[in-house]
């Protein structure tokens, strides 16, 4: 869960698994996967930061990575398995 402060002053607890999209423009702008959008006062950076430690905290900092779309992938330090052989 990730708790960010909306343009009036209250606060707001988002599901960090449903955010869809974080936008800078030049409000933040959360899109929740139901396409509902939520206006807050925090930067951009700093809700990405707090998505990423409740990622790291529910799944475990190996699973996290920072980057888009690496979330899942091995770091570039970190061995990988080969691929099966092809058969010809």
């Amino acid at each position: 869960m990730v708790t960010v402060t909306r343009l009036d002053g209250s606060v707001v607890v988002l599901n960090a698994d449903l955010i869809e999209s974080i936008e800078a423009v030049p409000d933040t702008v959360i899109t929740l996967v139901n396409h509902r959008k939520v206006v807050v006062r925090e930067p951009a950076e700093v809700v990405v930061e707090r998505v990423l430690a409740y990622q790291r905290a529910v799944r475990g900092p190996e699973r996290v990575k920072t980057g888009v779309g690496t979330e899942d992938a091995p770091a570039a330090d970190e061995p990988t398995a080969d691929p099966a052989p092809q058969e010809r």
